[in-house]
């Protein structure tokens, strides 16, 4: 679907400002900004993807595409081998969009697009090319929640199901942690107009998601008080609209040196706490997962793709 009125990929991206962070490299000149993108699209692994929420990955697998770098710069990042930009191999939008069809003819039921901030504009018109030769699945936006509500509204009608990650209720673990001042205020206003855009949760009869909000939450060393706030937050200003998707796969990674307390998995009893706590507040659309999850088994391998 194309969207009405917005502006052209060069405008955008030679004074970017896709993200908060609002850079204004000029990407079309080389200029890279806080992600490291340029002006192609930069991706590290395209594939069926089995270890998402039940609703997303079913029995056939997520079409994930997982893209290069990111506008935040977290710590304890999972995928920092890709997340840092190093990693993956550039692609015009026209190859991009033969991704999406080819995820589709695998089979997955859905195209789940994978740290996608940076690369609006190329998603964009990748999805205009790929929406001509057939795509038909659920789009989803799988960030990090750091978002300018500016550029969501570009794509007003191109995604179906968004699924952000509300990291922190404190500024001060999210500049700590993450490099990325007024987390809270900028994910709270960003999930707003997701939700304005896509409404209520709706799935097909087999239980896929086919449109919604899904707000995942991955709980951190530590930070119980600060999953309790975000849960209360969540609820109160969206009750059952929403999906929250409560994460215990905390992986200390090589690249959390600097930060001790981030070194240790999260405590078995701590998870267990908050799952109680979402029965006692009255959540009902929650996803929890086994502690088990907390390995790098879970993690996709970017080394060889």
């Amino acid at each position: 679907m194309m969207v009405e009125n917005k502006e052209s990929s060069k405008e955008l991206l030679e004074s970017c400002k896709l993200c908060p962070r609002k850079c204004r490299a000029n990407r079309l000149k080389g200029e890279k900004g806080f992600c490291g993108a340029g002006a192609n699209a930069k991706i590290a692994r395209v594939a069926l993807h089995m270890w998402e929420e039940p609703c997303v990955s079913g029995r056939n697998g997520s079409g994930t595409v997982f893209f290069s770098g990111c506008n935040m710069k977290c710590a304890y990042c999972q995928n920092y081998v890709i997340s840092t930009g190093e990693n993956g191999y550039w692609v015009t939008e026209a190859e991009l969009a033969e991704s999406f069809l080819m995820l589709q003819e695998q089979g997955a039921d859905n195209i789940n697009l994978v740290t996608p901030t940076h690369y609006v504009p190329q998603i964009i018109s990748s999805l205009d090319i790929a929406e001509s030769k057939g795509l038909n699945i659920p789009v989803i936006y799988n960030s990090g929640g750091y978002e300018s509500v500016e550029t969501l509204k570009l794509l007003r009608g191109y995604i179906d199901v968004y699924m952000p990650d509300f990291k922190y209720f404190s500024d001060k673990y999210a500049i700590e942690y993450s490099c990325a001042p007024n987390y809270f205020d900028v994910a709270g206003a960003a999930i707003e107009e997701m939700f304005r855009q896509v409404g209520v949760n709706t799935f097909d009869n087999r239980g896929m998601i086919k449109k919604g909000v899904i707000v995942r939450h991955m709980m951190l060393p530590g930070l119980l008080f600060e999953t309790k706030r975000i849960l209360d937050y969540l609820h109160s200003s969206y009750g059952d609209n929403i999906y929250i998707s409560l994460m215990s796969q905390y992986t200390p990674m090589p690249n959390v040196r600097e930060h001790p307390k981030l070194s240790k998995r999260i405590n078995e009893s701590h998870y267990q706490a908050m799952v109680d706590y979402c029965l006692d507040c009255g959540i009902k659309n929650v996803f929890i997962q086994d502690i088990s999850s907390a390995v790098q088994d879970f993690i996709p391998d970017f080394q060889d793709e």
